[in-house]
């Protein structure tokens, strides 16, 4: 399996649904194409929601690749705006501390888990280095689902991935977790 370079999609709005990136957020995203740039990334993979397809865009302008969407790269849960977003948190609070419960409309924190490592499992060897760009739920279901729960670190399951942020792959072995040095200034 090829290095794997997950990527948590930039700043996005604060909408229900769809949400666009702001302006900081394609800026975050340039910034995050900058640096995969001297990483030899052959292959291009997105969710297909907005915040993450934008992000993916335009990483791909900078590295000449053609974005390819996945549908197992989505996040396991959405506000969609039809139910309080206060309700929609309390949904993903409980998701996060029972692993097997289904919020509305979503997939388990254990089957988001499984969902992404089938991804990162089924690249092929020769595919060479590879950037995903995904969601910071999805990204931290995968770590718990490979590291187990005492290996998270703890402000990823109460305050979440930082945008832009990479969680790096080799195979099916975690080298980095939601490293953000990329967005530092030199």
């Amino acid at each position: 399996m090829p290095i794997v370079y997950l990527i948590q999609h930039a700043e996005k709005q604060r909408a229900s649904g769809e949400p666009a990136l702001t302006a900081l957020g394609m800026a975050q995203a340039a910034q995050t194409a900058r640096w995969l740039a001297g990483r030899g990334v052959r292959s291009l993979f997105s969710s297909p929601q907005r915040r993450a397809w934008q992000t993916a865009e335009v990483i791909a302008s900078e590295l000449w690749l053609t974005v390819v969407p996945d549908p197992r790269l989505r996040e396991r849960s959405n506000w969609a705006g039809t139910t309080p977003f206060e309700a929609f948190l309390a949904d993903w609070q409980r998701s996060v501390e029972d692993r097997d419960y289904v919020p509305g409309g979503g997939d388990s924190s254990r089957q988001a888990g499984e969902r992404m490592r089938a991804f990162v499992a089924g690249l092929p060897a020769d595919h060479g280095p590879v950037a995903a760009v995904t969601h910071g739920g999805l990204t931290v279901d995968l770590l718990r689902t490979m590291l187990g729960d005492d290996q998270v670190p703890d402000e990823l399951l109460s305050d979440g991935v930082p945008p832009c942020a990479i969680t790096t792959l080799d195979g099916l072995n975690v080298t980095a977790i939601a490293s953000v040095a990329h967005m530092q200034p030199p």
